[in-house]
């Protein structure tokens, strides 16, 4: 049964090593020099911070299990030791298992992960010592095109398989916030994220399930399929939503959310 969600963008410039003068204060994520200028530094900051306690509030929530879910190319599941890594994009990191010489993570769930090792980082030095109850985890690879009623039926059985499964959607809102022209909003591209982020405020898995697909290529939506498998996991469930974040560095449009059985406080 699913006690928990978070849903989390999945740039990578969300990892400091892509930002460069915004990776500063993340010890050994930076090695670009302290006169760099990076645009949306702040609103960057603010989408990672978000992220960062959202994941952080699954691994409070006290999971059997803990699902990533993200879209990529085609699915796949990957279980145990994982491996990711920004290397394609010219970014000297990785999360996961990285010494283990597992199956390589497309790009949203490599973030996923990422996000998962700093939630766990965040943990531990709030307790003051070292992590070591992180529950196991899988990774689902959803293939972007994947019909609603199929994205639907995957997470009502992803949520059948623990008596408490948190679940981690990745999914970047509208790349179409500006049409043509930098800062010239996109009233189409506005619609939809503003409708995504009601249905994340209000933990409405119905909203979420009633996404049109068609729209995906057209706003270049990168969330939909992910999103709709939260909403089957979620179907039936009672639980508290929270907006954490709604953000659009870059004309790309991030969303941030907690679904839990009570308001976590951070």
């Amino acid at each position: 049964m699913l006690v928990a969600a978070a849903v989390c963008p999945h740039p990578p410039l969300l990892i400091p090593a892509a930002m460069g003068a915004a990776g500063r204060g993340d010890a050994g994520l930076s090695d670009v020099g302290p006169d760099t200028v990076v645009p949306a530094d702040a609103e960057l900051r603010e989408v990672r911070a978000g992220s960062v306690a959202a994941v952080a509030g699954l691994l409070a929530a006290g999971p059997d299990l803990l699902i990533v879910v993200g879209g990529a190319a085609q699915s796949a599941v990957y279980a145990g030791h994982v491996t990711g890594s920004l290397r394609p994009f010219g970014i000297p990191a990785a999360a996961g298992s990285a010494e283990s010489g597992g199956p390589a993570l497309p790009l949203s769930l490599t973030v996923g992960a990422w996000l998962l090792d700093k939630a766990e980082e965040k943990r531990a030095r709030g307790a003051g010592q070292p992590a070591t109850d992180r529950p196991p985890a899988e990774f689902r690879a959803v293939a972007s095109g994947l019909p609603p009623a199929d994205c639907l039926r995957l997470g009502t059985e992803l949520a059948g398989l623990a008596p408490r499964v948190a679940l981690l959607a990745m999914g970047d809102a509208s790349a179409r916030k500006a049409a043509g022209v930098h800062g010239a909003a996109d009233p189409a591209a506005e619609r939809y994220d503003a409708e995504v982020a009601a249905a994340l405020a209000a933990a409405d898995p119905a909203a979420l399930a009633a996404l049109d697909p068609a729209l995906d290529d057209e706003l270049m939506i990168a969330g939909r399929a992910a999103w709709q498998v939260l909403a089957g996991a979620a179907a039936g469930v009672s639980l508290l939503g929270r907006l954490r974040c709604a953000a659009a560095p870059y004309d790309v449009s991030y969303l941030v959310a907690s679904w839990d059985s009570a308001a976590l406080a951070d």
